[in-house]
């Protein structure tokens, strides 16, 4: 990404040798500020997702918000 002529970001893959613990000073300071908070984990896969409702009910009731509007 360049602004003007001068690059200000590139996007490249990340480095084979880069671990995923918290080894970029930068990444640790943020940690330490309180600006990210680090996953819990490393689980690869992202949890199961449960619906909250069924979709009949929730669409129900996107039906009656609307109608009182």
């Amino acid at each position: 990404m360049t602004e003007g002529d001068r690059v200000v970001a590139e996007l490249i893959p990340p480095r084979p040798s880069r671990s995923p613990v918290l080894t970029d000073s930068r990444l640790a300071e943020a940690v330490r500020k309180g600006w990210i908070t680090p996953p819990l984990t490393t689980q690869e896969e992202p949890p199961p997702r449960f619906p909250v409702m069924p979709i009949e009910r929730l669409l129900k009731e996107l039906a009656q918000d609307r109608s009182e509007k």
